[in-house]
């Protein structure tokens, strides 16, 4: 037996880039797309809205260190001089994978009860922690970008 799923909306690259704050880059749903192989089932409302508070939650966490580059007098991440261990463009790359993984671990949770066929209900069990690993890839990004260990481990 064989079905055929819609992809959904075939306007669904057509949203334009969110702006961000100057320091940080601006993110363009249609690259978010692609690296994250999110189809036109999810609308471009849709990612918008996760890519928007996705940046806010992001650019949040990592505002104390936003200050400190900018205080040391860099106006923009791609200024910040990376360790010689970093490759060029690592502050950027990893406050994308921040962004991204953020954004779909929300449009992962959201998504969770849409089946388009039956054959992902077997699969339930994996998708049941697909958001919760998409936000452990951004806590480790964002480790990163601060120069952290990616887990804290206290003795109780």
């Amino acid at each position: 037996m064989s079905s055929f799923a819609p992809t959904g909306n075939a306007s669904a690259r057509a949203a334009e880039p969110i702006v961000n704050n100057g320091f940080w880059p601006t993110i363009d749903p249609a690259e978010f797309r692609d690296a994250r192989r999110i189809d036109g089932t999810v609308t471009p409302p849709r990612v918008q809205d996760a890519l928007l508070t996705a940046m806010a939650t992001v650019n949040r966490v990592l505002r104390h260190w936003q200050t400190t580059q900018i205080d040391a007098g860099h106006q923009q991440v791609q200024d910040v001089p990376t360790p010689r261990w970093h490759p060029p463009g690592v502050y950027l790359a990893l406050y994308r994978r921040a962004v991204y993984a953020t954004a779909h671990a929300a449009i992962a949770e959201a998504y969770r009860d849409y089946d388009a066929t039956a054959s992902t209900r077997d699969r339930g069990d994996l998708q049941e922690y697909a958001g919760e690993s998409y936000r452990r890839d951004a806590s480790w990004a964002i480790s990163e970008i601060m120069d952290r260990p990616h887990v804290t481990v206290e003795l109780i």
